[in-house]
């Protein structure tokens, strides 16, 4: 009794629906801001993970890790990453920063103060003591 062997040569390509590209399991929670804004800075730019893991010195495993569940980044990693996208650290890490607080008009008090201070001393005295005379009676 002889057995024969067949051999059977594995399909993989687009047509094969077991070995098609996947996309993976769509994850269950969202990603941290860190990792949203580093896969962000990555697609606008056209890099694949396999292609940034690569630049940053990192293995795809490592980047993947990043992107999708790292709450807390080394700030060796934020440095080197923020520096291959030439932005600051503040915008991988999402940070809001205030906006610069725009001035509003100058107040009586200190445009009287101006003009206090472009009079001669001797009269900046008299309306010192004028003042200092009054709050002293107010309380």
């Amino acid at each position: 009794m002889s057995t024969s062997l067949i051999a059977v040569t594995p399909i993989i390509g687009r047509d094969d629906p077991y070995n098609a590209a996947m996309p993976g399991r769509a994850p269950s929670k969202p990603a941290p801001a860190f990792g949203a804004q580093l896969a962000a800075q990555r697609k606008t730019r056209g890099l694949t993970q396999a292609q940034l893991a690569d630049a940053l010195g990192i293995s795809v495993e490592m980047l993947a890790y990043y992107e999708r569940r790292a709450s807390n980044p080394s700030a060796d990693f934020i440095a080197k990453a923020a520096a291959f996208f030439g932005v600051s650290a503040d915008d991988l890490l999402a940070l809001k920063t205030k906006a610069p607080r725009k001035p509003g008009p100058t107040s009586q008090l200190a445009q009287l103060t101006e003009r206090l201070s472009r009079l001669p001393r001797a009269k900046q005295k008299v309306v010192t003591d004028m003042l200092e005379g009054f709050l002293k009676q107010a309380g």
